[in-house]
C-alpha cells in the first residue's frame, strides 16, 4: 500500500488557492467548485467517472451537476471547520480530467446564493425555517438543504430592532474576480449601493424596490 493521498485537516480559501493546478476553482460560500462547459449532456457526463475516481483515491464527497450546458464540480463544506485539505488534490485532479476531455473551464459562472434571515436578538426564528423547508441545522447559525440543492440560510439578530419584524436579504457569493462586474451589473440594472465600506469582501445593494441583496467575495480569499 502507498502512502495515504487523502490528507487531513482543515484549509483556508487562500490556502486552497495557493496549491498547484486549481486555478479552474474558485472558493463560494458553499465551498469550492469548478464550473466546465460542454457542447452536449453526453460531453459533461464523461467527467462522472474521473470525479468519482478522484473522490475516491483523495477521500473527498464532490457534489456534481450535470447539464447539457455544463458540469459543475463542487466540494461542500461538510463541517463549519473549512475545506478539508484534500481538496486541494482532488480539485487538480478533476481539472486534469477535463481538459483531457476538451471541458473548458469557466470559473466566471462559478457562484452560490444564500438566504440571510435576520431576525429580532431575542428571536429564534431557525428552528420553524429548518421544518417548514425540510432543513438540517448546520454550525451555531445556519441551515442547509440536506442534499445541497436549495440556498443555504443563515439566521442573525438584528439588535435594537423591532419585535416580529423579520428581514430578509440574498447573499450571492461570487469569485474574487468576479465581483465587481456583477456589482456594475446589478447597478446598471437599477440598484442602489447601499453599502461599500465592506468593499471588496462585500457590497450591500438594493433593487428598485429595495429589497437587499449583498454581493460577496470574502469567501474566495479568506485565510
Amino acid at each position: 500500500m502507498g502512502e495515504s493521498t487523502s490528507g487531513s485537516g482543515w484549509i483556508s480559501a487562500a490556502e486552497f488557492h495557493r496549491a498547484a493546478g486549481v486555478s479552474d476553482w474558485r472558493v463560494t460560500g458553499t465551498g469550492p467548485q469548478a464550473v466546465f462547459t460542454s457542447t452536449s449532456l453526453s460531453h459533461a457526463a464523461g467527467l462522472l467517472a474521473p470525479v468519482i475516481t478522484a473522490a475516491e483515491r483523495f477521500g473527498v464527497l464532490p457534489d456534481v451537476d450535470v447539464r447539457p450546458e455544463a458540469v459543475v464540480v463542487r466540494i461542500p463544506y461538510r463541517s463549519p471547520e473549512g475545506i478539508p485539505a484534500a481538496a486541494t488534490a482532488f480539485a487538480a485532479a478533476v481539472s486534469r480530467a477535463a481538459a483531457q476531455l476538451q471541458l473548458t473551464p469557466d470559473p466566471s459562472l462559478a457562484q452560490s446564493i444564500g438566504i440571510y434571515v435576520a431576525q429580532h436578538s431575542q428571536a429564534d426564528v431557525r428552528p420553524f425555517f429548518t421544518a417548514a423547508l425540510g432543513y438540517d441545522a448546520f454550525g451555531d447559525t445556519d441551515a442547509v438543504d440536506p442534499l445541497r440543492c436549495g440556498p443555504q440560510l443563515a439566521f442573525n439578530p438584528i439588535s435594537g430592532d423591532s419585535p416580529a419584524r423579520g428581514r430578509t436579504h440574498f447573499d450571492v457569493f461570487v469569485p474574487a474576480d468576479q465581483a465587481r462586474t456583477r456589482v456594475d451589473a446589478a447597478l446598471a440594472a437599477g440598484g442602489r449601493l447601499v453599502d461599500d465600506a465592506h468593499a471588496p469582501a462585500w457590497w450591500s445593494l438594493a433593487s428598485p424596490d429595495n429589497h437587499g441583496v449583498d454581493i460577496a467575495s470574502w469567501t474566495d480569499t479568506f485565510d
